[in-house]
């Protein structure tokens, strides 16, 4: 079955999620910038940042719970989420260059108006796309069946003919057993020779 529809996660394969970087920058140190990581984005309450049913005081308020000794230091950080992503250069010629050969491409992201509002860059590529799924707008997240349930369903996809690129496996495994094709993210070279192997040109 030929590809016709390349679908790309965003945190790790789009943008660099630089969430270490971002607390360093607020000017804590090495050990604090761990300890609020354990608390916040390592943790299960980060998922409902991006499941989009809470708002952020509701989110934070989670963080504070799995550590509250360092209450201050988290709703300082996480109040505005300014430079959490940085931008890849690659990826708008990445995007233009799968389009130009007529394929359809799509995102597919466990993804917080939070983060995305405040990072403008991010729109500068999503407008290179043509659509897909943020977490936080339909409240479900990856690898919830349902998500790419949902995707296919929405853009009128059949799964064989997709592939699925993702930098945490779990979420390629659960792609798979749907019946996409995945990809694990490490490195650009070993993308583009995995999509060669599935014939996308």
């Amino acid at each position: 079955m030929a590809i016709t529809t390349i679908i790309f996660d965003i945190g790790g394969v789009l943008v660099d999620f630089c969430w270490d970087d971002f607390l360093r920058s607020k000017g804590y140190s090495e050990e604090m910038v761990q300890r609020m990581g354990n608390a916040s984005v390592r943790s299960e309450a980060w998922n409902e940042f991006d499941r989009g049913v809470l708002n952020s005081k509701e989110i934070i308020d989670g963080f504070v719970k799995n550590d509250p000794e360092i209450e201050e230091e988290l709703r300082s950080a996480f109040s505005d989420l300014t430079g959490l992503l940085r931008k890849r250069e690659r990826t708008i010629p990445w995007i233009k260059e799968l389009k130009s050969k007529g394929y359809k491409v799509l995102v597919l992201s466990n993804f917080s108006k939070q983060a995305l509002e405040p990072n403008m860059f991010m729109q500068e590529f999503l407008d290179e796309t043509d659509g897909g799924i943020l977490s936080y707008r339909d409240k479900i997240i990856k690898p919830d069946r349902a998500i790419y349930e949902l995707i296919t369903k929405r853009y009128d996809l059949i799964p064989g003919e997709c592939v699925f690129i993702d930098d945490t496996e779990k979420n390629i495994i659960a792609a798979r057993e749907f019946g996409m094709n995945g990809i694990v993210f490490k490195t650009y070279e070993q993308v583009e020779d995995e999509l060669q192997a599935l014939g996308v040109r």
